[in-house]
């Protein structure tokens, strides 16, 4: 089967190499689609992602959809969760699988490749059954809309609240998209990246702004009579972006942080954080939201389809991942031959 390695930043090569076999409470999935992540840019760009470096010719790819081809469930179309908790470990037990001390996840860099090869095997656990009605495509990005859940679940939204998603690519996009199925009475989204920006006013966005260092903070805060925003989500892997969510978020308010910086390091003053006795909470990607995810595209209250915005053949996974680096569109996706 042909399997695609990262061997340094930009460098990836196809290999030929014999298909896995599953084990028990395994199946084995063809792949049908794959979705290039903020992550995966990362590792492309750079070799790793915070403290993980490459060391190994890596498989990357964590948003995964496809059929299973062997066993009792042969013939199903799934989703694939990237994350392979232990659950037997103290966290696991708490129910906060994603802060497993033994979690394994899918092309992390570590231990377990990912979904850019042509078939994979994956704990039966970890896979969801997709009704007809999803696209493979659509089903690849259902991991990014569990990330955007989970966030959204962190700030503890209620009906007719203000909220601030800062960093419009493909989650903040589906955050603002949630944001109102919560009730959130006026929504503030920024990007630096024009396209974007027009994204999320189509998306329901009442105000957005492109993002200029933190200067639009003013006109958010005039568009709140200075009262400041409920909850504000910072989605864009930028410390300017951070500062922004802080300075427009009010007294007492949560601040979530949800993007991944390159330099993997985050900072933003103090005095404002304090004063104001602000809220800071950090995303572990997710738990416990696939049903929750398949079920909101399922019945079109998420529109993930309009998120895609480029196609490739797996075949053409170079010129993919330079479009996705580009940030020229929303999310592309990488399409296996059936």
């Amino acid at each position: 089967m042909k399997v695609l390695r990262l061997h340094q930043p930009h460098d990836l090569r196809f290999h030929d190499e014999p298909a896995p076999v599953p084990e028990a409470g395994e199946e084995l999935v063809k792949m049908a689609a794959v979705s290039i992540c903020g992550s995966d840019l990362h590792w492309f760009a750079e070799g790793g992602i915070g403290t993980a470096r490459l060391t190994r010719p890596l498989v990357l790819g964590h948003e995964m959809a496809g059929m299973i081809v062997s066993g009792s469930r042969e013939g199903e179309r799934v989703a694939i969760d990237p994350a392979i908790p232990c659950g037997k470990c103290e966290f696991c037990r708490e129910g906060n699988p994603n802060f497993c001390t033994a979690l394994r996840f899918a092309g992390d860099g570590l231990t377990v490749d990912g979904g850019l090869q042509e078939y994979i095997r994956w704990p039966s656990k970890s896979i969801w059954p997709l009704p007809e009605s999803i696209s493979f495509g659509e089903a690849a990005v259902l991991e990014a809309l569990g990330v955007g859940i989970h966030s959204i679940d962190l700030g503890h939204l209620r009906v007719g609240m203000s909220v601030g998603i800062f960093g419009c690519g493909p989650i903040g996009l589906m955050m603002v998209q949630l944001a109102r199925l919560a009730g959130a009475a006026f929504i503030v989204a920024t990007d630096r990246l024009p396209q974007r920006v027009e994204a999320a006013r189509r998306f329901g966005a009442h105000l957005a702004l492109q993002a200029d260092d933190g200067r639009e903070a003013g006109e958010i805060l005039a568009a709140t009579h200075h009262r400041g925003l409920d909850v504000t989500f910072e989605v864009a892997g930028d410390n300017a972006a951070v500062e922004t969510a802080a300075a427009t978020a009010k007294p007492g308010a949560k601040v979530v942080l949800v993007g991944i910086p390159p330099e993997d390091r985050t900072s933003f003053q103090a005095s404002t954080v304090r004063r104001k006795g602000l809220t800071v909470k950090w995303v572990r990607r997710m738990k416990h939201v696939y049903p929750r995810a398949i079920r909101l595209v399922e019945e079109g209250l998420v529109d993930v389809h309009a998120i895609i915005t480029h196609r490739f053949p797996f075949s053409q996974a170079q010129q993919a991942f330079e479009e996705a680096a580009n940030r020229n569109g929303l999310k592309v996706i990488l399409e296996f031959e059936e």
